[in-house]
């Protein structure tokens, strides 16, 4: 009986040579008595099939029938690579793509790669996830998966190297490196040939067998501040969105300074208990209502200032606060002095409370508005500076234009970083975008500031289909009414994911949204996605 056992398993060996998939492992796949599919007994691949099935990372074309060598498409290929990464589906309203449907079963898990920059499709508006995925294809998109770099012109073991195409040649190298695919009986790597299901389910089974890799998917993440402001909901609408966000920091919008430092006590109470009871830190927002003169009379006079911190300090004492959040905006380039007095008078006093003072600031363009905020000193004070990205292009902007391009964004906090250190700045992105509205020259005649929510809407009224500016990290689309063209420059999981990735590649201490409610729901699921495929480092 043994030696009959050495000869199955020498030529499953053959076959899998032949697959050009064959790589020695210590232990192989174990399987099960019953197996989950009537056609798989033969299949060179079958204690993967069963393992991969009992890890819900790959299923069969019906509930009996696996299609062993059957050809893997596009659309199954990702969805198997999604699930073996942990991602959710993103049932995202925004696709450049007309031939994927937001009914089919792969709609999600194409979103989810596209979103994090895993996969593209055949051409700008289509992804053909019906066509066989071949195999230099299936290199890229796991090497893009796993975040490996390959040497370009490093393929030279194979036979047919000359046919890889170059867009793949530093993948394929990747993957033969690691032993995760190889060539055929004859050294050919086959690049345009599609993938059959079993070959797919052994080079699946093998990436687990990678220790680093399966460690990392295993872990736990770090723990980084995600700060959502209030505006416009009330506490109960939003405690409800923030249960179905990622979001650890709550800013209610309580407190304004007005110009004798007065705060009047505007806390909801219940909303300090709701968020403690559900392990949320609460940093109420502090504004000056973008009164100008009002916060200059405050800055100037240290009378006012004092009772200003006094106020702020015994509210934050009075309800056991975690924090507070100062939002103060408009504020003129001569009170630049006295506010960085005031945050450090008011740090000094939260600080004795073992409490957290955080302070927005826009982006430095080189105008007034500006002005005010010394960043290095006010960093040097402040636990955390929340940049601002957004508000590229505004409601009395001269010209249409993106809410917050990633270029903006990018010169935004790289600028910031040139004075205070990254583990101090959060990164603030927006959950709405703006309708701008054009006159036959090309002219803004107005914009409306609209929610995502209301976006999408739009989206589907006209049946828009975006198309992703790759510079900007955008979706932009164009409609005509009342023969006025329209434009919009889309806000979705996809341009959100691209900044949060701003955060992550400078190693920021987080993000905060403006504003909570402003969001759709798929939202919450893109940047999970984020969140979970930027913590894996493989």
């Amino acid at each position: 009986m043994k030696s009959m056992v050495g000869r199955l398993a020498a030529g499953a060996a053959a076959v899998l040579c032949a697959a050009g998939l064959f790589i020695p492992y210590g232990q192989s796949a174990s399987a099960e008595d019953t197996l989950p599919f009537d056609d798989i007994a033969a299949s060179y691949a079958k204690n993967e099939i069963i393992d991969l099935y009992n890890r819900k990372i790959l299923t069969g074309i019906s509930e009996t029938s696996f299609s062993p060598e059957g050809k893997v498409t596009r659309a199954e290929f990702i969805t198997m690579l999604g699930r073996l990464l942990k991602l959710e589906p993103v049932a995202s309203p925004v696709s450049p793509y007309t031939d994927t449907g937001k009914g089919a079963w792969y709609y999600g898990w194409i979103q989810a790669a596209v979103q994090l920059g895993l996969v593209g499709g055949t051409s700008a508006s289509t992804f053909a996830p019906a066509k066989p995925v071949t195999r230099q294809e299936a290199a890229v998109w796991l090497t893009k998966a796993f975040k490996q770099t390959g040497t370009a012109g490093g393929a030279t073991v194979f036979t047919d190297t000359s046919t890889i195409a170059a867009w793949a040649d530093s993948a394929v190298e990747a993957v033969n490196r690691l032993g995760l695919m190889k060539g055929d009986e004859t050294g050919a790597f086959r690049p345009a040939a599609p993938m059959t299901r079993q070959e797919t389910a052994v080079l699946l089974y093998r990436v687990l067998q990678q220790e680093k890799w399966t460690t990392e998917l295993a872990g736990a993440k770090d723990p980084h501040i995600v700060l959502g402001w209030q505006y416009g909901q009330t506490a109960a609408e939003y405690e409800g969105n923030i249960l179905q966000s990622n979001v650890n920091t709550l800013s209610p919008r309580w407190y304004f300074v007005g110009s004798t430092g007065v705060v009047p006590d505007s806390t909801v109470a219940s909303l300090v208990t709701w968020a403690k009871k559900n392990g949320k830190q609460v940093w109420p927002l502090v504004g000056n209502r973008f009164d100008q003169a009002a916060t200059h009379q405050m800055l100037s006079s240290a009378a006012a200032r004092n009772t200003a911190v006094n106020q702020l300090a015994g509210l934050v004492s009075t309800y056991g606060l975690d924090g507070l959040n100062i939002d103060f905006e408009n504020v003129a380039a001569v009170d630049r002095a006295s506010l960085t007095a005031f945050i450090t008078q008011l740090a000094g006093r939260l600080h004795a409370l073992g409490a957290v003072l955080s302070m927005d600031v826009s982006p430095d363009l080189g105008t007034d508005w500006t002005e005010a905020f010394d960043y290095a000193a006010l960093g040097r004070q402040a636990d955390y500076l929340v940049m601002m990205g957004y508000d590229e292009h505004y409601s009395g902007s001269m010209s249409p234009g993106s809410n917050a391009s990633l270029p903006y964004v990018q010169h935004a906090v790289s600028t910031l970083l040139k004075s205070v250190s990254a583990e101090k700045v959060i990164l603030a992105m927006p959950l709405y975008t703006r309708d701008w509205t054009l006159k036959q020259n090309g002219i803004t005649a107005s914009s409306a500031e609209l929610s995502l929510t209301q976006q999408n809407q739009l989206l589907s009224s006209y049946s828009l289909h975006p198309v992703w500016n790759s510079t900007l990290g955008q979706y932009v689309a164009s409609y005509t009414k009342q023969s006025l063209k329209h434009t919009l420059w889309l806000e979705d999981g996809r341009s959100l994911t691209a900044k949060y990735n701003l955060a992550v590649k400078h190693k920021l201490a987080g993000i905060a949204y403006w504003h909570i409610g402003g969001e759709s729901p798929d939202i919450w699921t893109s940047i999970s996605n984020a969140e979970k495929f930027a913590g894996y480092s493989f």
